[in-house]
């Protein structure tokens, strides 16, 4: 017995309380016994290198290299992406990947480079392969984007999965981006990153890492190009990156690098280069176009665990309408179940939950409901009876059931990686949706275990289906809250099938967009969360995950008003605008805070609403392109260095730059503009970029500057929608695309363009389609006139 945990124990069951924290004690032992027996002790491990190239197999698109130890297959994709595996590993089986690995190119082909080693030349890239197994991605032009030196394997002697470290370099003058949800950034700087969901127990700020997603994709931004990068494995590891240094030394530069190790899984890796809205798009090609939410879930979103019950949430709802402020739906928490158990209702509290989502859809407020994935372990619980039926629940390596601690007390977990399992689990939102739901977000699902010590998951050793192939939670666990993700949005897709399922879940990995979005999980009450706030949308939306959010005021503590104006006013210019907070918490409806607040929160709510034709067309654009709605200022001009340093600031769309206020007692704040034309959207005043400007931010309101030129599709004073065209440059044009949607079925609406310039003194705009060019049919409004030539 560890003397540690034992200590660790004892404190559990005097802090926690005696039922719960005896749960969790008996179950961090139970994990641990589990492992102990489960998993074969690592023993003596041989190490391993490619050694040198002996001969090679060309296959369309590359092919194979054979080393002396160890075997390497290319492909170049018909889109430019570039995959390649060692020892055998293919693209498939991968929980990331949307459908069957891309087909070849024909046109690249494997060829002899200098010093024995060999190339693949095609249209977008080259990749060069040393003789000893280091690999190269160059432009067309043939500048380095990355090499990855020769990857080591150490592997059990006795047999078992390997261990394996890739070195990469990349140029000094690169910065990282990605890696899933992370609190610090979104630009990563020098340190390491750990590849395991985790649900950390407490409310988190920058610096606290890991977080609920972690995924091996990474950004890199240099001079000479964008490249995402995604190392196909699931297991645990760890990515540790250090930017490079210009001039360092004897005036040498220091390359940049990034170390990836993992404890298990194929060495597997795709690459994909070119602007980053080339690269997105790409990224959405392999892993799944970004699923499109319904409309009213881009409006505001109101939470809170501990709503008390149906008087509470109608009293909410009628304050929201009485003070005039936009309200579309209203999300309950675990409080609503029948003793935290999954798929029940507290009938005490909410006696005629039906009539009660029928009344608020009547005034255009949806119910959200939480969906947890544990089952409580109890006979006289019909979910888990079901499941118990089904072979539904994740068994040990002896066959016993493995149980957990959550809400409900000892919990069962349903296998997500079996198909068969999630059609069960799918099937049983059809109690969800008779009790009047629309959406559904997905919680404690990385997956998480009140533990006393240790790990709050799941034994390592648990086994799962993992589509057939069998397997442990080593491989299972980065992959199971995107495994319910599919079972839940596959499920209500079923169940209702004329409208689009509106799902978010807090854990996933590469390839959740296919399913939903996500939200920051409980981020800290505190500026430090406010900060936190925006790097995860927008580290999350350069994976591919371009809907999310955080939890407005933070998820614990008691904001000052200031900062929960502040935090709404950032709130209202993200895809997820959702007020939410913990049981313990401060209230977040805006008039608990004060006149002045409810005043300026009313501006903030309005003008989302105003806002929402341009919410939609990203939402569809995210879906055709990749594209995020929330993008880095250096989005369109990535050679930009001084943009890819600017971290306070985001562009909505291509139209708008938004440059939220995130620190105290400020009025004023400095903006880094990208090249062109921009508009206050308030004053109109105009700014020139590239530049660095000081712009005012009363408490009224965040600076939001409009790029010249731009076409933003906004809700008209009749309701309708109409076009805000902001004036070009002299001499110059300007566009925009509009797709206006305003349900939440299936139809494909149509995508206007929209081209405005100057003809003499005025603004023209017209609409360009494959018919030619005719006016545009809905009203137009130009703004930013004040300051054209000859006004």
């Amino acid at each position: 017995m560890d003397g540690r945990d034992l200590v660790r124990s004892v404190k559990a069951v005097g802090s926690v309380g005696t039922a719960q924290g005896v749960r969790t004690v008996r179950a961090a032992w139970r994990r641990k016994r589990a492992d102990a027996s489960g998993l074969p002790p690592r023993g003596a491990e041989r190490a391993r290198v490619p050694g040198q190239v002996r001969d090679v197999e060309p296959a369309p698109g590359g092919g194979t290299l054979r080393f002396g130890r160890a075997e390497l297959r290319i492909v170049v994709t018909l889109g430019g992406a570039v995959f390649w595996g060692w020892d055998g590993a293919g693209p498939e089986p991968s929980y990331a990947l949307a459908g069957p690995c891309p087909e070849p190119d024909p046109r690249a082909v494997l060829e002899p480079d200098k010093d024995g080693g060999w190339r693949v030349v095609a249209e977008r890239v080259t990749v060069v392969v040393s003789r000893h197994g280091a690999v190269e991605v160059l432009t067309p032009g043939g500048v380095m984007l990355r090499r990855d030196l020769p990857p080591r394997w150490w592997e059990p002697v006795g047999g078992g999965p390997a261990r394996w470290m890739q070195r990469s370099e990349v140029s000094a003058d690169a910065r990282f981006f990605g890696l899933g949800g992370r609190a610090s950034g979104p630009r990563l700087r020098d340190g390491s990153y750990r590849l395991w969901n985790t649900d950390p127990g407490r409310s988190f700020a920058p610096g606290d890492d890991p977080l609920y997603i972690t995924m091996p994709v990474q950004l890199v931004v240099a001079d000479a190009g964008t490249h995402l990068v995604f190392h196909d494995s699931s297991w645990d590891g760890t990515v540790t990156l250090r930017e490079g240094e210009e001039g360092a030394g004897s005036g040498h530069d220091r390359a940049g690098s990034c170390e990836l190790r993992m404890d298990g899984g194929p060495l597997r890796c795709w690459v994909v280069v070119g602007t980053p809205a080339r690269v997105l798009l790409a990224w959405s090609a392999l892993t799944g176009a970004p699923a499109l939410p319904p409309a009213w879930a881009l409006g505001h979103q109101h939470a809170r665990w501990g709503f008390g019950g149906e008087g509470e949430v109608r009293r909410i709802v009628e304050e929201y309408r009485r003070r005039g402020l936009p309200l579309d739906a209203v999300h309950l928490d675990i409080d609503h179940y029948d003793d935290h158990q999954v798929f029940t209702v507290d009938r005490d509290r909410f006696p005629d939950l039906p009539r009660l989502a029928e009344d608020l859809r009547e005034d255009g407020v949806r119910l959200v409901s939480i969906v947890d994935p544990a089952v409580k372990a109890d006979p006289g619980n019909a979910v888990y009876a079901s499941g118990s039926a089904e072979g539904a629940f994740i068994r040990d390596a002896s066959g016993r059931l493995v149980r957990g601690v959550v809400w409900a007390g000892e919990s069962v977990y349903p296998d997500f990686t079996d198909a068969r399992v999630r059609e069960w689990w799918g099937g049983l939102y059809e109690e969800r949706l008779k009790q009047g739901f629309s959406g559904f977000w997905h919680d404690m699902n990385e997956p998480t275990s009140f533990m006393s010590f240790g790990e709050s998951t799941l034994p390592r050793s648990a086994r799962h289906a993992l589509e057939g192939r069998g397997g442990d939670h080593r491989e299972a666990h980065n992959v199971y809250g995107l495994c319910m993700a599919r079972a839940g949005y596959e499920g209500v897709r079923a169940l209702v099938p004329e409208k689009r399922p509106f799902v978010f879940s807090r854990s996933g990995w590469a390839g959740m967009q296919r399913y939903g979005g996500t939200w920051s999980g409980d981020v800290a009450t505190g500026w430090a969360g406010l900060r936190a706030s925006l790097s995860l949308v927008l580290g999350l939306g350069l994976c591919g995950v371009p809907y999310s959010g955080p939890d407005v005021g933070g998820f614990d503590g008691f904001p000052s008003p200031e900062l929960y104006l502040r935090w709404f006013q950032l709130g209202a210019y993200l895809p997820l605008f959702r007020t939410h907070a913990s049981i313990r918490a401060g209230r977040r409806e805006p008039w608990e805070f004060g006149a002045e607040v409810l005043e300026h929160a009313r501006v903030a709510l309005l003008e989302r609403r105003r806002l929402l034709p341009y919410f939609v067309t990203l939402a569809h654009l995210a879906r055709r392109t990749g594209a995020p709605y929330v993008r880095p200022v250096w989005w369109g001009t990535p050679e930009d260095r001084a943009l890819r340093d600017c971290e306070d600031a985001f562009l909505l769309g291509d139209g708008l730059l938004v440059a939220p206020v995130l620190d105290p007692g400020s009025d004023r704040r400095a903006v880094r503009l990208p090249r062109g034309r921009w508009y206050d959207t308030v004053t109109e005043q105009v700014y020139e970029g590239p530049a660095r400007v000081v712009v005012e931010a009363p408490l009224s309101r965040v600076p939001v500057l409009a790029r010249a030129g731009s076409v933003v599709p906004v809700r008209g004073t009749d309701g309708g929608l109409e076009l805000e065209v902001w004036a070009p440059a002299p001499g110059r044009t300007g566009g925009g695309l509009v797709v206006a949607d305003a349900g939440d079925g299936w139809d494909e609406p149509e995508l206007e363009r929209y081209v405005a310039r100057w003809e003499g003194r005025r603004v023209v705009v017209r609409r360009e389609g494959d018919d030619g060019v005719c006016e545009p049919g809905r009203p137009v409004r130009v703004r930013g006139l004040a300051g054209a030539p000859g006004q």
